[in-house]
């Protein structure tokens, strides 16, 4: 993957990277339509996960009135009915994240393959290498719109903390979209990465 890279920074090959990458009309050819096909899912579903993190706006209102009533049963249940949908999207961006690694890593196989340089993979596999650029700017748009949205962080903490207190008081949560011990540590990992998709 690095030669890819340094295929655009001109440190490789003696033709120090002068080629032509049509990032406008690249189509797969038929050795490559496969991984096209199966990476190209993968992006458009990234679409639908971009839509949703820059819709998403968290329950900040509903986790203080939470806080500030912890007494208040109704503040509660009305904090945790916003707070499950909404751990559930979280939880289907960390899914889409495995979705989106083994993609890469198919791409990723092929684009870095054979005995071929970096720039001829560029030159002969354009509509893959579209893709992969495809992907790294859907890495930095996730990233920089999870950066900047502290509810992500806020909202998947109540979760566990809630969570947590219901099992120690043997309260059933009464969701069953609920996350596992398991899963919950891998998320709240991934979410505490300031990058998490790069």
């Amino acid at each position: 993957m690095g030669n890819l890279i340094k295929v655009l920074t001109r440190d490789i090959d003696n033709n120090a990277g002068n080629f032509f990458l049509d990032f406008e009309n690249a189509q797969p050819s038929e050795s490559e339509t496969e991984v096209w096909e199966k990476v190209n899912q993968v992006l458009m579903e990234a679409q639908v996960i971009l839509q949703d993190l820059q819709t998403y706006r968290g329950a900040g209102e509903e986790i203080r009135q939470a806080i500030q009533n912890p007494s208040a049963e109704l503040v509660q249940e009305k904090a945790w009915s916003a707070v499950v949908p909404l751990v559930a999207k979280l939880k289907t961006f960390y899914e889409f994240s495995q979705k989106l690694e083994s993609s890469l890593q198919c791409l990723l196989d092929v684009l870095t393959s054979s005995s071929s340089t970096p720039t001829q993979h560029l030159e002969s596999q354009q509509a893959l290498a579209r893709q992969f650029a495809h992907i790294l700017h859907f890495t930095l748009r996730f990233d920089e719109l999870k950066m900047t949205n502290p509810a992500i962080q806020n909202d998947f903490s109540y979760y566990r903390r809630t969570i947590s207190r219901m099992r120690i008081n043997n309260l059933s949560s009464d969701s069953g979209s609920e996350v596992n011990n398991e899963l919950a540590n891998r998320m709240s990992l991934f979410y505490a990465n300031a990058t998490p998709m790069l």
